[in-house]
C-alpha cells in the first residue's frame, strides 16, 4: 500500500485545487456534475452564505442559550447542504423543525408583544441577527426555486422558513439582554 494520498480519502478533501471545476461545472455528492450556475448549486451557495454569516454573529459577545441554538443551526445547515448536493436524499428531519418551532416559542415568550414594525438595528449583534435573517430569506427563495425544478423534502423547506422566524426573534432577544428595546419603525412625517 502506497503512503502517497489519494485525491479523495474517505470523505474527505485532501487536495483542495482540482481544476475540475474550471469549464464551468462542479461536483455533486452523488458524483454527478452540474452548471455552477444551476437552481441546485445556487440554493447550496445560499446555505453556505447563511452558515457564513451565523459564523460572524457567533464571533459576538452572546448569552450561551443564543450560541448554543445558533451552533446547533449551523450544524443543521451542514446537513442542508449535504441534501441538496444528494439528489433525491432527505436529511433535514422533522425533529429538526419541530426543535427551532421549540425555540421559537421559547425566546418568544420573554418578549414583549409587538405592536409596531421594527427596524433592524440596535446592538452589533441584533443587527447581525436582522442580516443572518434576510440572508435566510435568500436561500429559502433559492431552495424554493428549485423544489419548484427538483422536489426537495418537506422538512428541508420547512427549516430554512422556521429559522428565519427563529433569527427575527433572537433579534429582538439580543436588544433587549443588551439593555435595549426594540428599533421601531416610525411612519414618514412627510405622509
Amino acid at each position: 500500500m502506497s503512503d502517497k494520498p489519494t485525491e479523495r480519502q474517505g470523505n474527505r478533501l485532501s487536495k483542495i485545487v482540482t481544476r475540475t471545476g474550471d469549464a464551468g461545472t462542479t461536483g455533486l455528492g452523488d458524483g454527478s456534475r452540474t452548471t455552477k450556475d444551476s437552481l441546485r448549486i445556487d440554493a447550496i451557495g445560499e446555505i453556505d452564505e447563511l452558515n457564513s454569516m451565523l459564523g460572524v454573529l457567533l464571533c459576538e459577545d452572546l448569552p450561551e442559550a443564543v450560541r448554543g441554538t445558533l451552533l446547533d443551526v449551523q450544524n443543521d445547515l451542514f446537513d442542508l447542504g449535504g441534501e441538496l448536493c444528494l439528489p433525491g436524499m432527505a436529511v433535514i428531519q422533522d425533529g429538526q423543525v419541530a426543535r427551532l418551532e421549540e425555540q421559537v416559542e421559547a425566546f418568544n415568550a420573554g418578549l414583549p408583544m409587538l405592536k409596531e414594525f421594527i427596524l433592524p438595528g440596535g446592538t452589533r449583534p441584533a443587527a447581525l441577527a436582522h442580516l443572518a435573517r434576510t440572508v435566510c430569506r435568500r436561500a429559502e427563495r433559492a431552495v424554493v426555486r428549485l423544489h419548484h425544478a427538483e422536489p426537495l423534502s418537506d422538512p428541508a423547506r420547512r427549516y430554512v422558513n422556521r429559522l428565519s422566524d427563529l433569527l427575527f426573534i433572537l433579534g429582538r432577544v439580543l436588544n433587549r439582554t443588551s439593555g435595549r428595546g426594540d428599533v421601531l419603525w416610525q411612519k414618514s412625517k412627510n405622509a
